[in-house]
This record gives structure tokens, sequence and C-alpha cells, in this order.
């Protein structure tokens, strides 16, 4: 194989998709996906990266993949090395993470390598500093960097985009208010995403200044500030749905995507939008008092996970060890189901569900990175999706749509 440099073109690197961080519990199970949905001598040129070899080994041996699965060794603690990697692939898959502890020197390999870029990230205020710091070095090569592309925030970004998409399709225009619904959802977080909430509340306690980040529905919007947001705190009766519903403690990272794709499409669905998530608890006295328990629980854990020695204690014995995660059991009877609600005037309005047939934190969101992956690498050209920092739905829109009906067991449907 002939060694790559910065002037190779993306389209004569040896790999269309690198998934980095396969020794860890989410990074094998994307090495699964692939193996299982387009096998390793097909046309889909792919390969397993990690810091070590012999454990890169030993995941190529437990998922049943042949040794001509190529094995990449990089660590992010090792520039050279990731600049290495990123030059033998159209696109890097990175699970490893928090990002904000690990992610900037991949980002930066990437974006001076014209390299895409795929992750799981829930850290808003990295992201906001990842735009600042390197968009126009991305610009500049060609790298398509695309942050989010797990359970945050794929189901709630590519909801609205298809909300508003069939709005402006039905209506001519789109719908200046949405309102995103948890119906269902069985199966965990992953250990991934407790991991960066504790990282981003210890960040925030070194620089206060991040809780602003954190608590501005535009933080990703590049300076665009638009209308007063729900704030999605409390108890709340969903009257057009005839519903009560609490918090979702994802919703101040998947607005925040939501905004900054509406910027990245030219406010495609106006620059008075009006979006907030929450999840229905039911109607009538018994929606109201599951709801409340519901918002309880959720200010608990959130006062919990503020509490500096609770993290100290969460990170040494709750979270998943390197390798842990639910099982296979766990993983396939997950799911989860996501209603999309717009309104407009004049009594306009339609309803989308996304739906997904496995644990959101780890079996769905594994198929969904490995797809975006795929989708940058092979579906999306650079006329269409430039270098840049992009979210799911600005930069793939309807080709991941299509692939992750196709791939990944998800179903994007309007209610009648």
């Amino acid at each position: 194989m002939a060694k790559a440099s910065k002037s190779t073109p993306a389209s004569e690197r040896a790999f269309d998709l690198i998934v980095y961080g396969a020794t860890g519990f989410t990074g094998r199970l994307v090495a699964e996906h692939m193996l299982a949905t387009y096998g390793v001598d097909g046309p889909v040129r792919w390969a397993i990266a990690g810091r070590s070899t012999a454990k890169l080994d030993e995941v190529r041996k437990a998922i049943g993949a042949p040794d001509s699965l190529a094995m990449i060794t990089a660590n992010a603690s090792d520039p050279a090395s990731l600049s290495a990697m990123c030059l033998q692939t159209k696109v890097v898959v990175t699970t490893v993470g928090p990002y904000q502890l690990y992610g900037e020197g991949l980002v930066i390999a990437c974006a001076d390598s014209g390299t895409d870029y795929v992750d799981l990230c829930g850290e808003p205020a990295w992201m906001a500093k990842m735009i600042a710091a390197h968009s126009q070095r991305a610009a500049a090569s060609g790298a398509r960097i695309v942050f989010s592309c797990g359970f945050d925030s794929i189901p709630f970004d590519l909801g609205v985009f298809y909300l508003q998409d069939l709005a402006k399709t039905r209506f001519g225009t789109a719908l200046p208010r949405v309102r995103g619904r948890v119906r269902k959802m069985k199966g965990g977080f992953s250990g991934g995403t407790v991991a960066s909430m504790l990282a981003t509340f210890e960040a925030i306690r070194r620089e206060p200044s991040q809780a602003t980040v954190m608590a501005n529905p535009f933080a990703l919007a590049s300076g665009f500030q638009g209308p007063a947001q729900p704030g999605g705190d409390g108890v709340t009766e969903d009257q057009s749905l005839d519903q009560w519903s609490a918090p979702f403690v994802m919703a101040a990272i998947n607005t925040k995507v939501v905004h900054r794709s509406n910027l990245l499409l030219g406010h495609a669905y106006g620059q008075d939008l009006i979006y907030d998530e929450m999840m229905l608890a039911g109607s009538g006295e018994t929606g109201r008092k599951k709801a409340k328990a519901m918002t309880g629980q959720t200010n608990i854990q959130n006062g919990l996970l503020a509490f500096g020695p609770t993290r100290a204690l969460l990170q040494r014995f709750a979270l998943p060890k390197p390798g842990q995660g639910p099982s296979k059991h766990e993983r396939e009877t997950g799911h989860f189901d996501v209603l999309f609600a717009g309104e407009g005037e004049g009594g306009k309005g339609l309803k989308v569900v996304v739906t997904g047939d496995k644990d959101p934190g780890y079996g769905c969101t594994s198929k969904m990175i490995a797809e975006s992956a795929l989708c940058l690498a092979l579906d999306v050209d650079r006329t269409q999706t430039p270098g840049g920092i992009w979210t799911p739905a600005a930069a793939l829109g309807h080709a991941l749509i299509h692939r992750l009906q196709a791939k990944a067991g998800m179903t994007f449907s309007e209610l009648p």
C-alpha cells in the first residue's frame, strides 16, 4: 500500500471508513454493525483503530471478522498517529470520548488532512469551541466535521428536518412551532453519554462561563439569536396533545443542534422557530402525577451530577468500565419512539414519529453513527456539503434518512 500524504485525494485513500475507538464497547458495536451489514471484502472498505494492536486483534476475533479486516494503531495523545490514520480514509468514526477531554486532536487532524469526521458528541460547550476554532480550517481543506451522530442528536435533528420538509410540501412554508416529545424509550443512555455529562459539569466548575453556553438554545448558531424558547424544566400540560410532559435530560443538547441545523440550512425552518423537547407522561390526573414524579427524578439526578463528591463517586463506581455495557438481550429489546408536532397559523399542523428498534444508547446509536459516516463518504458530495462543521440534518438530510430506514432499523413517518 502506497503511503498517503496530505496531497492524496480522499477518493484515492485506502478506506472509506475507519472506526476509531473500536476496543471500547460502543466502538465494537459499530464494528459489529459494519461486519454484519457490509462484510469485510465487499465494496465498502473499512478498518478498525485504537491504541493497542493486541486489543484490536481481540475485537476482530470477538466479532468474528477475518484477518483481512485491517487494524490501525492511533492514540489521542499522539497527534502524528492521528494524522497518519486520517490520511488513510475518507471518513473517521470516533467513539472516543468525552470529546472535551480526547476529541480536539482528531478534529484538528481531520481538518488538516481534508478527512471527514463523525462523532457521538453531546457536549455543546465543546462543540461551540470547535466551531469557533476550526471551522475555517475545515472549510479550507474540504473536511466535513459532523457532530452528534448518535441518539443525541439524530432522531431529534432529523425528526424536525423531516417534519419541516413535509410542511413545506404541504403548506408551502415551514411551521414556526415544533414540539419534540419522547413517547417511549426503553434502554438507558450510554456510559459515554453519562461520562460526557460528568465532564461537562466539571468543565462548568472550572469555567463558570460555560454555564451560559449550556443555557443558550442558540449557542451553536454562530451568533444568531432567535425568539425566546420554552424552558422545558418543569411539568407542562401539552393541551394540543392532551398530555402532561416532564423534562427530557437531552433537550439542552438537541435543541442547540436543531437551531444550528436551521442556521446552516439558510433558516429553512424560519428565523422565528420555537422548539422544545420533553417526555410525555400521559393524560388526566394520572399523567400529571407521573410527570411530576419524572420531573422530581430528573431534578435529583441533575442535583447529584452538579455535586462534586457525587460526580467523583459516579466516575469511580457507577460508570461502565472500558468494554462494558448492557447485554445483547437488553440492547435488542430496547426501543424509542419520538413524536414531533408542528403548528402554524390558520390551523396548519403536522405530526411525525421517529422510531428505533434497539436501545437508544448502544444498539441504535452504533448503527446511526456507522450509517452517518457511510452517508458522508459515499452519498453526499462536496458540492452538496462542502468543508466545514455540520449537523446531521444539514449535512446529510434525506440521504441519511434513507440509509437509517434501509440499514439501521429506524422509521420516519407521518401520523394521520
